[in-house]
């Protein structure tokens, strides 16, 4: 009986420590009498709902438009339990991604190279170890170098078209039902596995490729991970002496254990290939990628520039971010078109005008030059940024300027891209797609930084060119050949899937497709 008594008192003394320790946290901004949103739930914060019933680009929009119709440019939040300030003021934006760059130029994102090297990565890396690897790694993101991997991309293009192609004439109708998140998730996973590593991957005619299987595994929302990350972000020093990892470890083994092979394979046999790989193995072998035209020295001739786990995290982080964003972007794109098939159309007939002056040809220069594709692209990365945010973090206590208010050193700031992307004084209507609002004149008109699906500033996304390019020749090449309808699974209002962080539709995208020039004995029937 007197054991249980000591169980029962030990259990009352751990909770109440832990309630006096959350009721602390969530009384940061309090204390420091610094604008913040009120009645935290004592677990979450002001996450209620994330990552269970609601996608966080929903609970972040709430927290926006309370401060904006508060007056308030910025507003404290407890996320989880960790002290978090969001930006609504676009000036203040602007300040915090460049002008202030050098107070915040961290992503506040934990890495530990030594337990975990995919970590390693220039998402994640800090300081003087971020900016030493963003400068060897912007050349090799060049228009020209860009050019020199399209080819490769519109191979995989090809095929994903022999592949909807197949499904279209096996049906008796003519239209083929697919749930489109898939099949774009597999050419993205082809695209990276052959722009990135010189491989095919085959995961559009192979849906149990490893690459696929694995790039599913990293994005899966699992609570273990969610907590191993807050826990990490929270408590950096106790989380690298024990060793905290946020990569899985046979997600690990596979990239790492893959990287060294075919780096290996390419030195032992000189193999040269118009890919990011080779570009990676110049800096680690050079200290810098060779000059674009065979002309100049090369920059750092003679140091390593890269250790092979260094490398191994930048092909890792390229797969990580090519492989989800744009198979997105290329959904929800898709979802829209077929849901607004007067802008589809008006689409197909402008790529097909500029393709016949080009003589039938797909160029790198023709995919980069249809401004009505740029505009369909740009209102889907409005209305779905693949990220509904991005975080900064102040590397010193910061006073706000025009307040008082500080935003004390490894304190996270967030500029809430989805809520600024759907804010009706900048946006009329948000919820509508129209691209008409990237026209030459609208976008003259609309204030600066408004538009944020990359990012901005120095920090700004390095592989948006890559992106960009790999989402234009999937479009292209798509809506060259077949057009898109709703299914009866298609719903009429997008619900985002609160189980990941990338924006993703709950239930999938599924659409009816089939061939140009048999739309029209389809609707015949």
């Amino acid at each position: 009986m007197a054991l249980l008594s000591v169980v029962l008192l030990g259990l009352v003394l751990v909770l109440s420590l832990g309630y006096l320790f959350l009721r602390d946290k969530h009384r940061f901004w309090l204390k420091r009498n610094f604008p913040c949103k009120p009645n935290p739930n004592l677990l979450v914060g002001h996450m209620e709902g994330n990552g269970s019933t609601r996608h966080a680009a929903y609970v972040t929009q709430e927290v926006y438009h309370y401060a904006k119709g508060r007056g308030e440019r910025f507003i404290g939040i407890s996320y989880f339990f960790m002290p978090l300030v969001i930006v609504c003021d676009l000036e203040l934006v602007k300040t915090i991604l460049v002008q202030d760059f050098s107070v915040f130029h961290d992503r506040g994102m934990y890495s530990n190279v030594r337990a975990d090297p995919l970590s390693g990565h220039l998402f994640n890396l800090e300081g003087h170890e971020w900016r030493t690897l963003r400068q060897k790694l912007t050349p090799t993101f060049t228009s020209g170098r860009m050019k020199l991997m399209f080819s490769l991309m519109l191979s995989v293009a090809e095929e994903l078209r022999n592949v909807i192609t197949d499904g279209c004439r096996n049906t008796a109708t003519g239209l083929y039902q697919q749930e489109m998140k898939d099949i774009l998730a597999r050419f993205t996973t082809d695209v990276i596995g052959t722009c990135a590593f010189g491989i095919e991957c085959n995961t559009l005619r192979d849906s149990e490729s490893d690459f696929l299987k694995y790039g599913n595994r990293i994005f899966q929302h699992k609570l273990s991970a969610m907590v191993k990350i807050m826990f990490a972000m929270l408590f950096r020093g106790w989380a690298k002496k024990l060793g905290v990892k946020a990569t899985e470890d046979d997600v690990e083994a596979f990239f790492m254990n893959l990287v060294r092979e075919t780096v290996e394979y390419r030195e032992k046999h000189n193999v040269q290939r118009n890919d990011f790989l080779n570009l990676l193995i110049q800096i680690k072998n050079k200290g810098s990628v060779q000059p674009e035209h065979g002309e100049g020295d090369e920059l750092g001739k003679g140091e390593i520039g890269m250790t092979q786990d260094e490398l191994a995290a930048q092909v890792f982080i390229f797969f990580v971010a090519g492989f989800e964003t744009s198979s997105t972007v290329m959904n929800f794109c898709l979802y829209e078109l077929a849901m607004n098939p007067d802008i589809q159309e008006r689409l197909r007939d402008e790529i097909n005008i500029a393709l016949e002056k080009a003589g039938g040809t797909v160029s790198y220069d023709v995919a980069m030059s249809i401004p009505y594709l740029d505009q369909v692209i740009n209102e889907t990365l409005r209305k779905y940024p693949p990220l509904e945010s991005t975080n900064r973090m102040a590397v010193q206590d910061y006073t706000i300027p025009g307040t008082t208010h500080v935003i004390p050193r490894n304190v996270l700031v967030q500029i809430p891209i989805y809520a600024i992307h759907h804010d009706p004084e900048y946006y009329p209507d948000p919820d509508r797609f129209d691209p008409e609002r990237f026209s030459a004149v609208e976008s003259k008109n609309r204030p600066p930084y408004v538009f944020l699906p990359f990012g901005d500033g120095p920090r700004q996304c390095i592989g948006m060119r890559f992106g960009l390019m790999q989402v234009k020749v999937g479009l292209l090449t798509l809506l060259q050949h077949f057009f898109f309808r709703p299914s009866e699974k298609t719903p009429q209002r997008i619900v985002f899937d609160p189980k990941t962080f990338i924006l993703s539709p709950v239930g999938g995208n599924h659409l009816q497709i089939g061939l140009v020039g048999a739309d029209r004995n389809i609707q015949q029937e």
